[in-house]
């Protein structure tokens, strides 16, 4: 089935919490936020994590607790997923046994959120109009923060009557933008973690250098903020890293799998971006030192190291 047939076999009846049952498959930082403000706004939600407790918050609010992707799926008319991984997006979505598509009724949407393989985006496309339904894949940009304030940014790719068609769930979460077919949110989210890892590492150098310079570190992210310099990254972290506060918001681990998938459709493009790859280097270093599940802030750590220092200490 082509995907503008699939488009129409699942427009025929608009979204509202009265027609539509949602699932939601992957209850962590970002999902659990996310997952909520569709329970708040009056829909019928379904659940699913591998680790059943991390559920518990959303099914005290009245969500339904299921034993597999599949059979959240099977109550759902659109379920989306927000794992970690590319393999978790794989089989929950596809694996014949226990995968959404295998619960998901004809004429159902799946929307995937997490951050992953583009390549494997068009895969799911193309089986879930194999099987009469379709697929989006949706990658957020805005951290925890953004999820708990449903002010995400959302980079939608697939077929655009369903990308449409969704936009009463996409407004209760963030802004949607379409960036065209399958694969297309996952390469635009790949564009956004390429632009945020730079300037990560431009903050922290900064900051750095601020502390071995004797100035007040917190007087000096003030003073640039309103500046060229300020950014969504400065006033997501930099009270963050003061304060030591490393608590993921984001973790290290999936940030590095992000640039990871970066690098390797770098390599295929023959695209050389050696900012990306610096980034991804010192990022790896975190997880060298078992720090994977420490927030996106804690690369001040690495760059601390690097020079003998610590912001909460004074510079010799």
């Amino acid at each position: 089935m082509s995907s503008s047939a699939t488009g129409a076999n699942v427009s025929d009846r608009p979204i509202s919490p009265d027609t539509t049952r949602v699932a939601w498959v992957g209850t962590g930082v970002m999902g659990q936020s996310m997952a909520g403000h569709l329970l708040a706004a009056g829909y019928a939600l379904t659940v699913y994590n591998r680790t059943p407790s991390k559920a518990e918050g959303l099914v005290s609010r009245g969500a339904t607790l299921a034993e597999s992707p599949r059979a959240a799926a099977a109550a759902a008319d659109v379920i989306f997923l927000m794992v970690g991984f590319p393999s978790d997006v794989r089989s929950t979505s596809l694996d014949p046994s226990t995968g959404a598509l295998a619960g998901l009724a004809p004429g159902g949407v799946l929307v995937d959120m997490t951050t992953s393989d583009p390549t494997l985006a068009a895969e799911i496309a193309s089986a879930a109009s194999a099987s009469g339904c379709a697929a989006v894949d949706a990658p957020v940009s805005g951290g925890d923060r953004g999820a708990r304030n449903a002010a995400l940014s959302i980079f939608a790719g697939g077929d655009a009557g369903v990308v449409a068609r969704l936009a009463p769930l996409f407004k209760l979460m963030g802004n949607a933008l379409y960036m065209g077919g399958p694969g297309a949110g996952q390469r635009a989210k790949l564009g956004n973690q390429i632009a945020i890892a730079s300037t990560m590492v431009g903050l922290v150098e900064g900051m750095v250098y601020a502390h071995k310079a004797g100035l007040d570190v917190a007087k000096w992210l003030e003073a640039i903020s309103t500046g060229a310099a300020g950014s969504k990254s400065l006033d997501l972290y930099g009270k963050r890293m003061l304060e030591r506060d490393m608590a993921a918001g984001f973790y290290v681990r999936h940030f590095v799998k992000d640039l990871g998938i970066c690098v390797s459709e770098c390599q295929a493009m023959g695209l050389a971006l050696p900012g990306l790859a610096l980034a991804h280097q010192l990022y790896v270093s975190l997880l060298a030192h078992g720090e994977g599940g420490l927030g996106t802030q804690a690369l001040i750590l690495a760059l601390e190291r690097l020079n003998n220092t610590c912001l909460d200490k004074k510079p010799e």
